[in-house]
């Protein structure tokens, strides 16, 4: 598979209004077009598609995106962050940054988004300010008060075998589960 065929179907017309939903149908295409891909991404196998930089954004998608639409709640969701946060980090260095839309830096960034790092969170607050686009610092900023909270995200404990404190069972009783 070429690292183009991610991106085309990622930001095509057809998946934006299917980025931070649950969708099985949605999933069950990403698992039928991408399974594959997804599991060689896993596996290091997509290495040469981070000589481009838009390559690296289609193996950050892969590891990050698609990881929540092939395991959605259950751990293989989240298993891959710490690659795709590296990726992401590399990728701010590259020359060639600013050549990417709001969308395609939102998602470069998006593992930012997802970690379980306050310190990490810090530096996201500051990446996703520089975006201009609907909602990316909002969502960032919402992302950092639930770990600035809770030092985690409480919806991925059960999942992660990770027990619950009474006051982020309150929290997710609250809330339905997100995407993140």
């Amino acid at each position: 598979m070429d690292y183009q065929q991610v991106l085309q179907f990622w930001f095509g017309k057809a998946c934006q209004g299917k980025w931070f939903a649950s969708d099985e149908q949605f999933d069950a295409r990403v698992r039928e077009t991408f399974g594959t891909c997804w599991q060689a991404a896993c596996r290091g196998e997509l290495y040469p598609w981070r000589e481009t930089l838009r390559g690296r954004l289609a193996e950050i998608i892969v590891l990050d995106q698609f990881s929540r639409n092939l395991n959605r709640q259950h751990k293989d969701a989240w298993a891959q962050d710490g690659m795709a946060l590296i990726l992401s980090q590399e990728a701010l260095s590259r020359p060639d940054w600013d050549t990417l839309s709001a969308d395609e830096r939102s998602f470069m960034l998006m593992p930012w988004m997802h970690s379980e790092s306050a310190s990490i969170h810090q530096r996201a607050a500051e990446l996703f300010s520089r975006l201009a686009g609907p909602g990316y610092i909002e969502h960032e900023r919402q992302h950092a008060e639930v770990i600035s909270r809770f030092g985690r995200y409480p919806h991925r404990n059960e999942a992660l075998g990770r027990t619950s404190t009474p006051e982020e069972l309150a929290y997710i009783a609250g809330k339905t589960a997100p995407h993140f």
